[in-house]
């Protein structure tokens, strides 16, 4: 890059430096467990009341997953899981794509973007959502195991998403104005 003197009206070159557009905070596996933890206790309970007004019998909070020693690992109630696991991938669904954060996301101030801290659509957040839904325990292991710099599970990776951690804004600034009702 060559940059011009103002004094002289020689040109110098100049190394040119490596600058970042964007800064994006990618959000600690702590901040993503706490929102999911609150996540999963709102919608358990909201299932756990589903279950109850259907009079379904339900297993709170392990969907009648079972370990002995003589059947080995499985689920008793299969139907239970699926059903389960389905309000828990609309909740996710639906929350995520409106906003890009669920309740637990928002109390953490975290978000799902894309790469680019963008809005991701419809198709990559069901995506993401997919593997957190169904099959938690298997995407967060294999997504520990092939890590990357951008703390994705692997069906972030698929779906192109991230998680960020929001930042205070100018808006949020006007939290020290105090706000009276005339009377």
């Amino acid at each position: 890059m060559y940059m011009s003197d103002n004094k002289s009206g020689d040109s110098t070159y100049k190394k040119s430096e490596k600058k970042y557009s964007k800064e994006i905070v990618l959000a600690k596996w702590e901040d993503r467990f706490v929102a999911w933890l609150i996540d999963f206790v709102i919608v358990s309970i909201i299932i756990n009341i589903l279950f109850y007004a259907f009079s379904v019998e339900y297993s709170f909070p392990f969907w009648g997953i079972y370990i002995d020693g003589e059947n080995g690992m499985g689920i008793k109630h299969p139907e239970e899981y699926i059903i389960a696991s389905s309000i828990f991938f609309i909740y996710w669904v639906v929350l995520e794509f409106l906003s890009g954060q669920t309740i637990g996301k928002r109390v953490i101030h975290i978000k799902a973007t894309t790469l680019s801290g963008e809005r991701p659509n419809i198709v990559n957040i069901a995506i993401e959502v997919f593997g957190k839904s169904f099959l938690l325990p298997i995407d967060i292991v294999l997504g520990l195991i092939f890590s990357s710099r951008r703390r994705q599970r692997i069906f972030n990776k698929v779906s192109g998403t991230i998680v960020i951690k929001l930042k205070k804004t100018d808006d949020d600034e006007n939290d020290r104005i105090k706000y009276i009702k005339d009377y």
